[in-house]
């Protein structure tokens, strides 16, 4: 404590050294020279006290909610022992759940560093566009998403829609991508978790804080799978919320003597219309070419870091149609609300701060490793500050990181050890049944009895299985053993399942653990957050096209997404390096080059109009879809996929109440009981894209240089945004998951209700015979 409060007089005594000087206004423009010394934000916790905070404070509170979901499970809702409910938490995740999920898994580390880089940079733009760019995927994903569900409802991951329609090369290919993209997030989530460890922790070694973030991604992950997720995701959203709101009215609405020019709108606004920005932008208009690029750029990045990304795809498994629709719409308007007052508050109070000294505060590098918010938090609330950024940080790192960690174990378990190297049944063709190998009996034909056609009973009127786990959980709870299953029909394939389910616990582990080597090597390499963020995604972007046409158009080949990826990722670094020896040093400065503005766009555009174009061509004059029945053949691969233990047809029934089919709806009934959704979908994700893309841009765009006025109303509008998105996020999920438990408790009750009464009827019946 006496070492927290000297480190807090320090930093104030600094502090008034640094404001001394006042701001001339009438000495427009200021030109922000680079600084004599360094300086960076005081260090304010020991090794021990951010270890304490991080593993024992929120890991320890995050293994407590894993327990308290993997209880909920057991009891409530009973499925806690089947592998697919540790990917995709039961599939009836709750709107609000999903959206507060989707909005923290979204808000990486790297958003509350770059986007005070980029307004400190661009200034009102570049928080702008950066949030607009990344924010339309989000209201875009679920037209996607929901031809995902109704398409693929049995599917746990993307990979097994690629593998189902365009076979193993195609996969293979894609398995690739897909562990590339968990490497770029995963590669953000080290370096901005050192950068902020770093700067608020005193000595603190590269391989303690990958030790810390390791232990922090895998520990919950393993113990309640990616339903803890959904958990943590909304205590760290309401404490970001929380956190955001003291930090904006602290730095916007309260001034102080130590910062005489913050605290007031209005002179604040006079200091940054004076400050010349980079490339003479005028750091109070919208009509920034750099913002205007990073925007499009943001936008093209954040689509592919979505759609090729299993984390988001899981997140969008874990509930249904509609559940999912509202939930990603809702994130959306959840997610623009943090970095777009984050990014203001930080980047405009760096700004205010640097011009008093007329030098910028951090050196360029230091910018663009993300120090822009340490430093203000730790300036302006001391050492409290550190800790509230660190925090803010390290949830967000958690929340990503768990998701990373298991949509890399959900590809490693489903994609490629349940493929490749341990099938169930090996050589299965399309429309094989998984348990015996013969050909699945057609849904229209209820009359077929060949020998040669599948006569494998549902698991649900299985009574043999009934017995099986009733057998077991006497047997676990006597002497902790678990018996053999007796069913000859789904008794191996239990047993299988038990095995993927300890394999997967093994590849949590294992993912975890990888995560300390992997950060090491990032690193040794020297590249920066604003560097992996940009320039290290174009690797990824060409896949992205094919990924949404799997789902989306039924012409799609396998040849078309193969030359597609694969030509466009090669046009993306070409124009990428091209376009980078065009600035000084040419390729020998590689890291600063590839990163600049235009480089970062020409490798960008090239790697996805090439991929897209070549995907649509190729696959155009290779399909083989001639007539409706054909498209509905390509269609029925991926709706075949299917857990014989847990069908997905068990989840949509009280949406399919009404249809009459065998063991599962038609292609058509499943389309229809869900026309609905998809209407939602387009209206709400079609409406709310054009009103970020065209209206508020054009609105923003029509003033050249915006006045005190509407700055003071635009600053306004973020701020009263992100308290009324934080009430939401922090009262609407619990309510909505009380109300769930609660009508599962119901149900419950009345299917015991209903057992007892069968066996009461089947005794008598035993006793009048």
């Amino acid at each position: 404590m006496t070492k927290m409060m000297l480190s807090y007089l320090c930093g104030v005594t600094c502090m008034l050294q640094v404001v001394r000087a006042t701001v001339n206004i009438s000495d427009c423009p200021i030109i922000l020279e680079d600084p004599s010394e360094t300086i960076e934000p005081n260090t304010v916790l020991e090794k021990h006290e951010s270890a304490l905070l991080i593993l024992l404070g929120f890991g320890g509170f995050s293994v407590i909610l894993a327990l308290i979901h993997n209880a909920i499970r057991k009891h409530i809702f009973r499925d806690e022992h089947n592998l697919d409910t540790t990917f995709d938490a039961g599939g009836n995740v709750s709107i609000s759940l999903t959206a507060v999920t989707v909005a923290a898994q979204t808000f990486w580390p790297a958003d509350i560093l770059q986007c005070a880089t980029l307004a400190t940079k661009l200034g009102v733009s570049g928080t702008f566009w950066y949030s607009v760019g990344v924010v339309i995927n989000m209201f875009l994903f679920p037209i996607f998403s929901v031809h995902f569900k109704t398409r693929a409802p049995g599917a746990k991951t993307y990979l097994q829609v690629i593998n189902a329609r365009f076979g193993k090369k195609a996969h293979l290919v894609f398995c690739c991508f897909a562990l590339v993209t968990n490497l770029v997030v995963i590669t953000g989530l080290l370096l901005a978790g050192k950068t902020t460890m770093q700067s608020v922790t005193v000595n603190v070694s590269e391989e303690y804080t990958l030790l810390v973030m390791a232990t922090l991604f895998g520990s919950y992950s393993l113990i309640g799978g990616i339903g803890t997720t959904f958990y943590v995701c909304y205590f760290n959203l309401s404490f970001t919320f929380i956190v955001l709101t003291v930090f904006f009215t602290t730095v916007l609405c309260t001034n102080t003597s130590a910062f005489p020019n913050l605290g007031d709108i209005s002179k604040m606004y006079d200091i940054v219309s004076c400050v010349e920005g980079s490339s003479d932008n005028n750091l109070m208009s919208f009509r920034s070419a750099g913002g205007i690029v990073y925007g499009i750029v943001g936008f093209i990045l954040a689509c592919s870091l979505t759609y090729c990304n299993q984390s988001a795809w899981q997140n969008r498994i874990a509930a249904k149609p509609m559940q999912g629709v509202l939930g990603f719409i809702f994130a959306g308007l959840m997610w623009i609300a943090i970095p777009s007052t984050l990014g203001n508050t930080t980047g405009l109070a760096y700004l205010t701060l640097s011009a008093e000294n007329r030098t910028h505060l951090l050196t360029a590098g230091q910018i663009d490793q993300g120090l822009v918010s340490p430093l203000i938090a730790e300036k302006v609330l001391g050492p409290a500050g550190g800790i509230m950024i660190l925090s803010m940080v390290f949830m967000a790192l958690m929340s990503t990181g768990s998701g990373e960690v298991m949509a890399v174990s959900s590809i490693l378990v489903y994609d490629i050890y349940q493929t490749y190297i341990r099938p169930f049944r090996r050589s299965l063709e399309q429309a094989q049944c998984v348990l015996c190998g013969k050909a699945s009996k057609p849904d229209t034909d209820t009359s077929t009895n060949e020998i040669d056609v599948c006569q494998c009973p549902i698991v649900t009127s299985c009574k043999q299985c009934v017995e099986d786990i009733l057998r077991r959980e006497v047997n676990k709870s006597t002497d902790g053993s678990i018996s053999i299953y007796k069913c000859p029909v789904h008794g191996p394939y239990r047993m299988y399942q038990d095995h993927l389910i300890d394999f997967k616990n093994w590849c949590i582990i294992w993912v975890a653990i990888a995560i300390i080597p992997v950060g090491l090597m990032i690193f040794s390499s020297g590249i920066d957050l604003n560097w992996i963020f940009f320039v290290g995604a174009i690797v990824i972007i060409p896949a992205f096209p094919a990924i949404i046409l799997a789902v989306m158009w039924e012409k799609e080949t396998s040849e078309g997404i193969i030359t597609g990826s694969i030509s466009g990722l090669l046009a993306g670094i070409a124009a990428t390096l091209i376009s980078a020896t065009r600035y000084d040093g040419g390729l020998s400065n590689f890291v600063v080059n590839t990163s600049q503005e235009y480089p970062i766009l020409a490798g960008s555009c090239c790697s996805l109009g090439v991929g897209l174009i070549v995907c649509i061509v190729v696959s155009a004059l290779t399909h083989k879809i001639k007539t409706k029945a054909d498209a509905d053949a390509e269609w029925q691969k991926i709706y075949d996929i299917d857990n014989p233990l847990n069908p997905w047809e068990q989840n949509y029934r009280e949406e399919l109440k009404g249809q009459h089919y065998d063991k599962k709806p038609s292609f058509d009934q499943m389309a229809a009981a869900f026309r609905r959704e998809k209407n939602i979908a387009y209206i709400s994700g079609g409406s709310i894209t054009v009103l970020f893309t065209f209206i508020i841009p054009g609105i923003m765009l029509s003033f050249p240089v915006i006045d005190e006025t509407q700055f003071k109303i635009w600053i306004g509008l973020t701020q009263a945004w992100a308290v009324l998105m934080g009430i939401i996020a922090i009262v609407a999920p619990p309510t909505e998951e009380f109300l769930k438990i609660q009508r599962q408790r119901r149900k419950n009750k009345e299917h015991e209700i209903n057992l007892l009464r069968e066996y009461e009827y089947s005794r008598d019946c035993d006793l009048s015979t």
